[in-house]
């Protein structure tokens, strides 16, 4: 389970890098969801708009499809949905982690 605070957007490529202790750095390239606590309280937004990544994933669950979504919001783009879906699968993403065996 990654905590909002292991996120950290760097600010050459704008992607997510999630920092785990004495881990190697994991890297989604997703350029359009952006991290600003004075926007929607630093939840998972599209391109620094008060549109966050959750409201765009809720519309596909309940049906809409991405026409549809546009239409209704007419300053999102195709990429914008398609990379709220790619961060809402990363990080629903499981780890399995083998136990020991005494």
């Amino acid at each position: 389970v990654y905590k909002r605070q292991d996120l950290h957007i760097a600010a050459e490529n704008r992607s997510i890098q999630v920092l785990e202790s004495h881990e190697d750095i994991k890297m989604v390239n997703l350029d359009r969801i952006t991290f600003d606590p004075n926007i929607m309280g630093g939840r998972a937004c599209i391109r620094g708009m008060r549109v966050t990544a959750g409201m765009v994933v809720g519309l596909v669950a309940e049906g809409h499809t991405t026409e549809e979504i546009l239409e209704a919001y007419p300053y999102l783009e195709e990429d914008d949905v398609r990379q709220a879906l790619t961060y809402s699968a990363w990080r629903a993403a499981e780890i399995e982690i083998p136990l020991a065996v005494p």
